[in-house]
């Protein structure tokens, strides 16, 4: 398991050849560079650039495809912390709203009818003025599909330029969106295990700053 930092992409691609997750982890385990093929080194899932949290690195190709057909049945609990502008209402809900790219803007993706399936359970476990701490637990794992739903109920992530707002006060550099719980069957032993990870300084300063300000 690796706590990612946010700012760091996941695999070597164009432009980001060195300083990814996969040489962090090969350069701590270079045993299993051929897990999952060239530039994998055994990473199961990706989180974005700018989101912060929990991953799993399998050390063999067995605990790797394992590890893969629990997600795709969707039998990993994952929960992520979001702070999102404005007052959630309501308190909690499901946004069940299809995923795929935006036809105008193709590196971006957008809810579309022609999209695939995405499901996102939220939860508000803390209210400020002009902003909400969520609990979310997305069901599906599409490419920034918490990032994407949010912001398509009107919510979009403090710090996210791409589907929020351009001009960012509160946090700059990131968005704050955190991959803080994992659960899942261990390959192995088949023992549920579950890991957590705590906010980042960065992040937590943020909330400390609104609660004090409240």
């Amino acid at each position: 398991m690796v706590n990612k930092p946010a700012g760091m992409v996941v695999h070597p691609a164009y432009g980001h050849s060195s300083g990814t997750l996969v040489n962090a982890v090969l350069a701590r385990c270079p045993q299993i560079a051929d897990v999952g093929g060239p530039d994998r080194a055994g990473v199961v899932h990706r989180l974005d650039k700018d989101t912060s949290g929990l991953i799993i690195v399998a050390k063999d190709e067995a605990s790797r495809k394992a590890l893969q057909r629990q997600f795709k049945r969707r039998q990993v609990a994952k929960t992520y912390l979001a702070l999102v502008e404005d007052q959630v209402q309501p308190r909690e809900g499901v946004v069940d709203a299809p995923v795929g790219r935006n036809k105008r803007q193709r590196k971006k993706m957008a809810v579309v009818r022609s999209g695939r399936e995405a499901r996102t359970l939220y939860r508000a476990i803390e209210y400020f003025p002009n902003h909400t701490l969520l609990e979310v637990r997305p069901h599906t794992g599409r490419t920034h599909q918490v990032r994407v739903h949010m912001a398509w109920m009107g919510y979009p992530l403090v710090g996210d330029t791409v589907y929020g707002r351009r001009r960012q006060r509160l946090l700059r550099g990131r968005h704050f969106l955190h991959a803080a719980h994992l659960g899942f069957t261990h390959p192995a032993t088949g023992a549920e295990i579950e890991f957590e990870a705590p906010l980042p300084p960065e992040l937590a300063a943020v909330l400390k700053r609104l609660r004090t300000s409240r």
